[in-house]
């Protein structure tokens, strides 16, 4: 049989799909591209924002109109915080929560009888992240989250945390490099978390994955500052480990972040991005940023401000506050008006721009190895690349059109930002 996976929201979602794919292609059915040419759809739907909610619905609209014909299976946080409603949904099959979306393919080929072929059939393959175009793979570590800030809706649809083991992790990696993947993701919904319910650390996972796997480049996604123990940056003394981190700060003033309910003050921040940029040349730190929380004053909102611009950042995602319903936030006095939000959004988002501006001007002139990642063809025979440097900038790069770059590492020279200024322009050594 034929599936279509498709993810909206989270880097958490895209390892699941990854997880999937491999399990339904160890049974002997096909990863396909496109939704008109799937028997089996399967959606990994998000709800961190009422936004991303109505995006999940949808897609799950549009996968069932291209193809009325397949069968439709739901999962995710959306699908998870409103499970009737998904399944009453015209065209869905089976909703799958996420409390047991780690036997999803299982659950779909029972539900559908899907026909399995001998193993021997499925050997050897190209993994599905090819057939996506990545040359990244997003690790699912762990799932869950036993704090609870007060705006977040994802730790009421994940549930407790549920560390997977190292052996797992460190199986999958060695099995996506055998298939040339040259750089992981550690992704979850608690990223610092990991291993609290069994004993371990990600300090030790991340020690046990430099020394029982050669994968070239390992990056973190989204981890919590707090989370950090003393002495974790000694660990990018190893070149392997990519000098970048996304730490999520949320807001520039303490006050906010108390309301919040979030565990680290901008002061101790502030230490931790000493203690980065300090012990590794070239660290890039990159945030989010929550505007218009509830009861946030215009003091707060400058105060906030001010301190971003003093620390800066590679980069900023902005989100504008939204109220989700079964989180304290919601339920807090004080909201902010959509016009004043809509004004301190396009506010960080200048000075978000002029700081990633500032950060990738600081780039110019070094020399590094980058992992590239798509091709398009130009005239005159040249083509261009993209790829990422160590520390996650974004580089384009023209080339004879005779040459394969897609997938390689190799180095560049960063020669300046390019005009729409989000990224930089190399060029190629050797």
């Amino acid at each position: 049989m034929k599936v279509h996976l498709k993810a909206l929201g989270c880097r958490l979602n895209e390892a699941e799909l990854e997880q999937w794919s491999q399990q339904f292609r160890a049974a002997g059915h096909e990863i396909v591209p496109n939704v008109p040419d799937a028997d089996v759809l399967v959606l990994n739907t998000c709800a961190v924002t009422n936004d991303a909610s109505g995006k999940s619905r949808r897609l799950m609209h549009r996968m069932y109109r291209e193809n009325p014909e397949a069968r439709l299976v739901v999962s995710g946080c959306y699908a998870t915080l409103q499970a009737k409603e998904v399944a009453d949904a015209i065209g869905v099959d089976l909703v799958v929560p996420n409390a047991e979306k780690d036997q999803l393919p299982q659950q779909v080929m029972q539900a559908f009888a899907l026909p399995v072929m001998p193993a021997m059939a499925t050997e050897p393959g190209e993994t599905p992240l090819f057939l996506r175009g990545r040359q990244r793979a997003f690790i699912k570590i762990q799932d869950g989250c036993r704090y609870r800030c007060t705006f977040c809706i994802v730790t009421v649809a994940r549930g407790d945390e549920r560390s997977r083991t190292e052996a797992e992790i460190i199986a999958e990696i060695n099995t996506l490099h055998q298939q040339g993947i040259q750089e992981i993701v550690l992704t979850g919904v608690h990223v610092g978390g990991y291993g609290s319910d069994i004993g371990t650390s990600l300090y030790a996972l991340v020690q046990a994955v430099l020394r029982e796997t050669d994968m070239p480049r390992i990056r973190f996604a989204s981890v919590e500052p707090w989370d950090l123990p003393d002495g974790f940056f000694a660990l990018f003394s190893n070149p392997r480990l990519m000098p970048h981190m996304h730490l999520p700060l949320q807001s520039g003033a303490d006050s906010v972040l108390r309301r919040m309910a979030r565990r680290c003050k901008t002061s101790e921040f502030s230490e931790l991005l000493v203690q980065a940029r300090q012990n590794i040349p070239g660290f890039n730190v990159t945030t989010d940023i929550i505007v218009g929380f509830p009861g946030e004053t215009e003091h707060e909102w400058e105060q906030s401000l001010a301190y971003l611009e003093s620390v800066g950042f590679g980069h900023i995602h902005i989100f504008s506050y939204s109220a989700r319903e079964g989180t304290k936030a919601a339920g807090l006095p004080d909201p902010v008006p959509e016009l004043v939000k809509k004004q301190r959004s396009q506010a960080l988002h200048l000075l978000a721009e002029r700081l990633k501006h500032d950060w990738l001007q600081q780039q110019v002139g070094k020399t590094v190895p980058v992992l590239w990642e798509y091709g398009r063809q130009e005239t005159d025979g040249q083509k261009v690349y993209t790829g990422y440097t160590p520390n996650y900038c974004k580089v384009m790069v023209s080339v004879s059109d005779n040459k394969h770059l897609e997938n390689v590492i190799a180095q560049a020279t960063l020669q300046g930002v390019a005009a729409d200024g989000g990224m930089l322009c190399g060029s190629l050594e050797g």
